[in-house]
């Protein structure tokens, strides 16, 4: 079907359909782009011959919107959207973010809290025993029994909250069609227990004997320890070749995770992205003057899917996986001559990416037979001695790309791992990245700089970091561009103590670096750090971890970032005092701030980098 899917039951009745054979509900507002999951899924039902409406931000004080359709044949479909729910509506401060990205106009209020469980309650009420199939971000991540930092406790399995019938985790394209097949076939969904990549629940009676087990949810409650066993077990078998089926006790009855379903294959990612989307979002949102999360990514290409990184901190590795699969350079091509058709296309394409955008294959051979080493990363705290990289068939992409007529510029703007650059013996892809693919500058994530807050973010030390940053700026220099580097740094990450804020701020002062927004951690449902931020201890060794907590720690680890600003003056002050640095309070060319008027002067010339981020990698004078 090419055109927008119904939303209404206006646009349903014009199909000739009497009724949908799945109503799709998503918490965001309705986009038919490949970076919508939501856009994803009802294309690739609508392939496969199912009628498919859409039901976009449903209001869910009443069933009616949910009635909209009538009953669906075969049951409902349904996500919060792009991003869980409570990340979506509040910040790291729990404050109520002031706009929303995946809503017409970016106004507020269109989803509610916890939209999977809400949403689901709704659908009961107006159908009682209709089937209820959940994914999305939101589903995924909140699978198992987990801490939740908005109300700072633990939450039961989502399966139990929401009622639903069967829960898909990971990207679910695979499983929704099986689901959809069986349903149509007359299977009851509530024996539908041999799927990969879905969740259900049984009583505890009828629990498979095989698997592994994991703290039940009582447990967990009671013990943080037992909380990051649990946890470690969970991330120990996303694996689609070694992982277990996993149970969870929750009172009499037993969550159940069959094994991740497999990543897709490079003829079904094809696929998948050659299906008609319209890459806009619908009409009716027009008068709000559109939806702010398609800007970023209209005119992007997504090449790849999974990520071997694994940062701690990042929820994809337990959604998408670690395995890398990616797109054909056919299906690339064809997708940025669809781009070209716009009426608003201008020639550029704004990324070529993914998770990660410079990784094409799995990390390494063995991971195609025996899957990703369990409790270990391919990347931190330094590269294993078999990982494979070569980023010859990403340049190549890249090159074709640009040879396009009609296509003027390829940026890239997804993540890159320069430590994986610096580890392909060919600086061909460097080289070419800095002089064809950068928009003035280049964003990447160190992070932090010290070795023991990195090593908790599963993140690559430092130094790879500044031998990048070297090369970087050479490359810069020699085609006489002038661009930035911009790293993304993180404050109060499980493990970063008051000194290691202080040591990052001396690294951002030595580097020359002047960031104008810092990222507070923010611990988001289903990874390790949030882990370690809930139980104080290390999943992988139960040893404890040092966590700011309290308010005032975490804004005085926030301060140090932005130590040139006269805000922050106070709180850089005490954080020193505290960390026993008064060395840094003076007018050495070392020190972060000026003693107070009055105060013991301390050495020579204070110097502040400019704003923004230097150059060339050149030294800025002093001030």
């Amino acid at each position: 079907m090419n055109g927008f899917l119904p939303i209404t039951k206006e646009e349903m009745s014009e199909l000739g359909w009497d009724r949908p054979d799945f109503v799709y509900v998503s918490g965001d507002a309705y986009v038919d782009h490949p970076s919508f999951g939501a856009a994803i899924i009802t294309r690739v039902l609508t392939s496969q011959g199912f009628k498919i409406c859409v039901l976009a931000q449903p209001e869910w004080n009443s069933t009616r919107d949910f009635m909209r359709f009538g009953r669906p044949k075969y049951g409902f479909l349904l996500s919060s959207g792009n991003i869980d729910s409570m990340v979506a509506h509040y910040t790291v401060a729990k404050k109520p973010r002031s706009k929303d990205a995946y809503s017409p106009g970016g106004i507020m209020g269109k989803r509610p809290d916890r939209a999977v469980t809400v949403y689901c309650k709704k659908i009961r009420e107006a159908y009682n025993d209709i089937p209820i199939i959940i994914g999305g971000l939101e589903a995924s991540l909140r699978r198992f029994a987990h801490y939740d930092y908005c109300d700072n406790k633990i939450h039961p399995s989502i399966l139990f909250d929401s009622g639903a019938d069967l829960l898909i985790y990971g990207m679910g394209e695979n499983q929704t069609i099986e689901v959809a097949n069986r349903l149509k076939n007359g299977e009851d969904i509530r024996l539908m227990h041999d799927i990969k990549g879905t969740c259900y629940t049984v009583p505890v009676s009828e629990t498979p004997l095989y698997g592994k087990e994991c703290p039940s949810y009582e447990n967990v409650m009671k013990s943080k320890k037992e909380y990051a066993v649990s946890v470690k077990i969970e991330q120990d078998e996303q694996d689609h070749i070694r992982g277990k089926l996993l149970k969870q006790r929750h009172g009499d009855m037993m969550l159940v995770q069959n094994p991740p379903m497999p990543p897709l294959t490079r003829d079904e990612l094809d696929f998948v992205y050659s299906l008609p989307y319209t890459r806009d979002y619908h009409p009716v949102y027009k008068k709000y003057g559109g939806v702010p999360g398609l800007d970023e990514v209209k005119f992007s290409i997504t090449h790849n899917r999974g990520c071997f990184g694994a940062c701690n901190f990042c929820s994809l590795a337990f959604h998408q996986g670690r395995f890398v699969t990616s797109r054909s350079k056919e299906s690339i091509l064809a997708e940025a001559e669809k781009l070209k058709q716009l009426p608003d296309f201008k020639g550029y394409v704004h990324d070529v990416g993914g998770p990660t955008a410079n990784f094409r294959y799995p990390s390494c051979e063995k991971q195609l037979k025996s899957g990703l080493c369990k409790g270990k990363k391919c990347l931190a705290p330094s590269p294993c001695p078999a990982l494979k990289a070569d980023e010859t068939e990403y340049l190549d992409v890249l090159r074709e790309l640009r040879e396009l007529p009609g296509i003027k510029k390829v940026f890239i703007r997804s993540g890159i791992r320069y430590d994986f650059m610096l580890k392909d013996k060919n600086d061909d892809f460097f080289k070419e990245l800095v002089k064809y693919h950068i928009s003035g500058q280049l964003k990447v994530a160190p992070e932090h700089c010290s070795a023991a807050v990195l090593d908790k973010m599963g993140k690559p030390h430092i130094d790879a970091y500044i031998e990048f940053s070297k090369k970087y700026f050479n490359y810069t220099k020699h085609i006489g561009k002038e661009q930035y580097l911009v790293p993304y740094l993180m404050s109060s990450h499980p493990g970063a103590t008051l000194k290691d804020a202080v040591k990052l701020a001396e690294f951002i002062k030595k580097e020359h670096l002047h960031p104008e927004q810092v990222q507070d951690y923010y611990p988001t449902p289903g990874t390790i750090s949030t882990a370690m931020f809930y139980t104080e201890l290390d999943p992988y060794t139960l040893e404890p971890v040092y966590v700011a907590k309290n308010p005032h720690d975490k804004a005085m680890q926030r301060a140090l970032m932005q130590y040139f600003n006269p805000k922050n003056y106070g709180l850089v002050e005490e954080a020193l005092k505290r960390s026993g640095r008064q060395d840094l309070i003076g007018f050495g060319s070392n020190c972060l701030i000026k003693p107070r008027p009055g105060a013991k002067k301390n050495n020579a010339k204070q110097s502040y980098g400019k704003k923004g981020n230097n150059r060339y990698g050149k030294k800025k004078k002093k001030q």
